[in-house]
């Protein structure tokens, strides 16, 4: 089924005689009542996430290569180089192993930024039911060496940065054998004048350690002269080990099955269908299940894959020159995109600047009467050129991992003239729990239940959420279907901690589900605290709502307490933004360092911005922070703040900025002049 008629007043339906005391009825997308989607009605062939690549390559053997900004493989290349590299990998582990015959379901590690060769080692362990284990480029050596022992990785295929640092710890990970480097070891590299190569000084380094050290050309090398054929993977074969990036503690590593992949690209198929003509930027941590699946999409549909260069403040810049027609994105990325256009266009002066607001108010008009995100005369003057700064072929942007704000949608939806699908999932349920549907207009939801996956709501008592409150029913938002993971790797507890008996995934996350079916996220379980005067907030929806309004702010993060009556907030300054605002505040040509951060005249106007950024989102008193800490240093994943999908890592951040926010409760104590 390649898509829906759209009927946004009723999309999914609660199923008769479901509802039990202490939650809602079940939930099903219009049209899936019966059966849940597990094959897609398009491509009934697919079993496997082998399948995907074969009927890729069918379509686009050899595919015109696209921006002449990048070096292209076609499918018929990337097919033989991932035969002779799979090949190798199989021949290694039988050498090392001492086997007769090449084993299956084993581990291999992947540890590198997004590049063909992340990709291309993804593929060849799927042509010979090999599990690929994603090592995030920025967990951090502990975690790396958890996941490598936790998964029992065998051989890990890296970049040549991450080397070293292996064979320093390959003496607490002794199941590992061999490392591939995704680059040359052969090359005439040398650290300083005079002394031996790169490569030499990492072999004899390796041989030390009594690791072998090969690199990705010797091991395709060895394929080509040992090659095996394809030995695919069933149904419900492991496809790869993900692991979650968590807020705390070691990752749990989650299973996910081919069958998994296959059910959430077959409701993705029905919400967001992709062509051969389609093109995406690869930037999603690989590793993370959101940015990976969404390239198995692509080539299951033939269409090309771009790699970012990985600088994340190239990032507009290398979609520009890619010129991609589909951009999987995360909430922050589209905040960013969204406060800088917005102060280039509406907020410019002069004839721009009314021009902008003009065109922003009509067509934003229409969007609202149901007319769609196209004008004629407004996109020819305006919107085409504002298009540019995604390369011009932007059709459609799917935004996932957090809610998006209302505004940030419809605003992208015009000025992009772009359809934006929302979708909600976690690792736990392959990504996929619901989307909304490409003729959505409509923003503040996350749409039905996937075609793949059904929905309840559970009391949540202690937070006040019922499923009896009006005038929408509240509560955990609980996922079943055929794309629920069936548990994590040798964790039996946590994973009868996350599936019940009855197979209900149970997300920590709270929602409410409108009369038509459609759900809107409201925060994390444990992102909802009380406030010592008795009331409760949902942070990380506060922070979106502000955030979004606030376009001096980089980065907010806000904090309460249950001991304390209010909140308070860090702002890491945009340094686009913030020196006018600092030197409209404080006059002259002031220079933005941190001791100019520390005075309370500059955050006392940070704070009035928070606070007309709260009440134009409509937010309650208790919702908006009464002192602010500004903050030139940014939340970064290399620091533990941010997740790989760029969430705050709240209790890190509370960790190390404890004693600036008892600080900032004793102001607000002893009436100290962040008052408003």
């Amino acid at each position: 089924m390649p898509a829906l008629p759209y009927n946004k007043d009723v999309q999914a339906v609660e199923l008769p005689g479901t509802r039990r005391p202490g939650q809602t009825g079940i939930y099903r997308r219009v049209g899936f009542e019966d059966e849940l989607l597990a094959i897609p009605s398009t491509k009934s062939h697919f079993r496997t996430v082998y399948d995907t690549f074969q009927n890729g390559k069918s379509l686009s053997h050899c595919f015109p290569k696209l921006s002449t900004f990048y070096l292209w493989l076609t499918y018929v290349e990337v097919a033989s180089r991932t035969t002779r590299f799979g090949s190798g990998l199989v021949y290694l582990h039988q050498q090392a192993n001492g086997l007769a015959e090449p084993a299956q379901g084993w581990s291999v590690g992947i540890w590198s930024i997004n590049r063909a060769k992340w990709s291309m080692t993804d593929i060849a362990c799927v042509a010979y039911n090999i599990v690929s284990v994603g090592l995030y480029d920025t967990l951090g050596p502990d975690a790396v060496t958890y996941g490598i022992n936790h998964s029992e990785c065998s051989v890990v295929v890296t970049s040549a940065d991450h080397i070293a640092s292996l064979l320093h710890d390959a003496s607490s990970m002794p199941g590992l054998k061999t490392i591939i480097c995704m680059d040359s070891l052969n090359a005439d590299s040398k650290t300083v004048p005079g002394s031996a190569p790169v490569g030499l000084i990492l072999r004899t380094f390796a041989a030390d350690k009594g690791v072998q050290l090969l690199d990705w050309d010797e091991v395709e090398a060895l394929g080509q002269l040992h090659e095996r054929r394809h030995t695919p993977p069933r149904n419900d074969d492991t496809f790869t080990i993900c692991y979650t990036s968590g807020t705390t503690g070691m990752p749990k590593g989650a299973i996910i099955t081919h069958a998994n992949l296959i059910a959430t690209l077959a409701a993705s198929e029905v919400a967001n269908p992709l062509t051969q003509d389609d093109c995406m930027i690869s930037f999603l941590p690989a590793a993370h299940l959101y940015g990976r699946a969404m390239e198995v999409f692509m080539y299951g549909a033939g269409g090309q894959i771009g790699y970012s260069s990985g600088d994340a403040l190239r990032l507009l810049e290398d979609i520009a020159a890619l010129r991609p027609t589909f951009l999987p994105a995360v909430p922050r990325l589209l905040n960013r995109i969204y406060a800088r256009v917005y102060a280039a266009t509406a907020e410019a002066p002069g004839l721009i600047g009314v021009l902008a607001r003009k065109g922003l108010a009509t067509k934003q008009a229409n969007l609202k009467a149901g007319l769609g995100n196209k004008h004629a005369l407004w996109d020819r003057l305006l919107f085409n050129k504002i298009r540019m700064a995604l390369g011009g072929r932007v059709e459609k942007i799917l935004t996932g991992s957090a809610p998006v704000t209302a505004e940030v949608l419809s605003f992208l939806r015009v000025a992009f003239v772009v359809d934006v699908i929302e979708a909600y999932g976690q690792t736990e349920n392959t990504a996929s729990a619901t989307s909304t549907q490409r003729e959505e207009l409509e923003a503040g939801h996350v749409g039905p239940p996937s075609p793949n996956t059904e929905i309840k709501l559970v009391d949540v008592p202690e937070l006040n959420y019922f499923s009896t409150d009006k005038p929408y029913p509240r509560g955990e938002i609980c996922s079943r279907g055929p794309a629920t993971f069936p548990g994590y790797l040798k964790d039996e507890k946590k994973t009868k901690e996350t599936i019940d008996e009855e197979g209900w995934l149970h997300s920590g996350d709270i929602g409410f589900i409108k009369e038509n079916g459609t759900l809107t996220i409201i925060d994390r379980i444990k992102n909802v605290f009380k406030l010592s005067i008795g009331e409760y907030v949902a942070v990380e929806k506060v922070e979106n709502q502000i955030a979004t309004r606030l376009p001096i702010a980089l980065q907010l993060f806000i904090h309460g307490d249950s001991l304390e009556p209010c909140l308070v907030a860090v702002v890491v300054p945009d340094p686009d933004t913030f020196p006018a605002f600092v030197n409209k505040v404080l006059g002259g040509n002031t220079v933005v360092t941190s001791t100019i951060c520390l005075d309370p005249k500059l955050r006392l106007a940070v704070l009035k911005e928070i606070t007309l950024a709260a009440k134009a989102a409509s937010l309650k008193s208790f919702e908006i922070p009464k002192a602010v800490l500004i903050e030139l240093s940014p939340f970064t994943i290399e620091g533990g703040m941010l997740t790989p999908t760029l969430k705050i890592k709240r209790h890190p951040v509370v960790q190390a900025y404890r004693r600036q926010i008892d600080e900032l409760y004793g102001e607000i104590r002893h009436g100290a002049n962040h008052k408003l």
